[in-house]
């Protein structure tokens, strides 16, 4: 740990990327599922989950706007600033954070928004909702502290995170330090109950100060995929093909490119 000359200037950014995908059959049943969506992640349940997160990490929060959106899709963006807890210990260490039954870190002014994106493929039945999560603050805790608590808000299917640190800060001997605390893995900030449930990924940076993990779950059970749709409804080759839709929709967006399949 070294003395800084003056305020910590270095800014921390967790970008926070859920995705759950299902297969809804008919024009209605995709309908409901985007009502559904909406309504299980409006803005007012989207203000609760970025209040926990300040909560966790240590933050007042100074203004919250919110908004609904028409025909779908929610927003909340909080400006945050610094709380001082005289009790409390700050730590970096790469371990996961806490879920918010306990307040356990520092942060100095900065953000936090959300923001969702449900929307249905007109072709092939597959429904997907995504919300993109930015916690970015300036000072010394960083903003993946708050990372175990965001994956257990969402149900998700595929997570993917980006962190980074930019700027520099200054020792009291003037020297410049690019990064304040030692991280070689998104990942030593997730729970292991958390991580033995997905496939997981890194790509890293680490002379950009640039970390980047993908998480995909293991296991597939196509029940858990059908909106309002019984499994035993449908005959084994509709079954086949819908699953083939599903995984296919999941590896596209793990891999970040398009896979042509044939599906006859």
């Amino acid at each position: 740990m070294f003395k800084l000359q003056g305020f910590n200037n270095l800014t921390k950014t967790l970008s926070f990327n859920i995705y759950d995908i299902c297969y809804a059959k008919t024009v209605q049943q995709r309908e409901d599922y985007i009502e559904y969506i909406d309504e299980a992640y409006n803005a007012n349940r989207l203000t609760q989950i970025l209040t926990e997160v300040a909560n966790i990490i240590g933050a007042n929060i100074l203004n919250i706007a919110h908004q609904d959106y028409d025909p779908q899709g929610a927003s909340v963006t909080m400006l945050i600033c610094e709380e001082h807890f005289a009790s409390i210990s700050l730590s970096n260490e790469q371990t996961p954070g806490p879920l918010p039954d306990a307040v356990v870190t520092h942060l100095d002014k900065s953000h936090i928004t959300v923001h969702t994106y449900p929307e249905s493929h007109p072709g092939n039945g597959i429904s997907t909702f995504r919300a993109d999560i930015d916690v970015s603050t300036c000072g010394l805790i960083s903003p993946l502290k708050a990372l175990n608590y965001l994956i257990h808000c969402f149900d998700s299917d595929i997570v993917i995170m980006d962190y980074r640190v930019r700027g520099f800060t200054r020792d009291e001997s003037g020297h410049k330090h690019y990064i304040d605390h030692k991280i070689n893995s998104i990942q030593n900030y997730i729970a292991e109950d958390t991580k033995k449930l997905y496939q997981m990924i890194d790509v890293n940076v680490y002379q950009e100060n640039m970390f980047h993990t993908k998480m995909m779950l293991k296991d597939f059970n196509l029940a858990n995929y059908l909106f309002n749709i019984n499994s035993d409804d449908l005959d084994l080759l509709e079954r086949n093909i819908i699953e083939k839709h599903l995984r296919q929709e999941m590896m596209e967006i793990f891999y970040a490119a398009n896979i042509p399949t044939d599906f006859s």
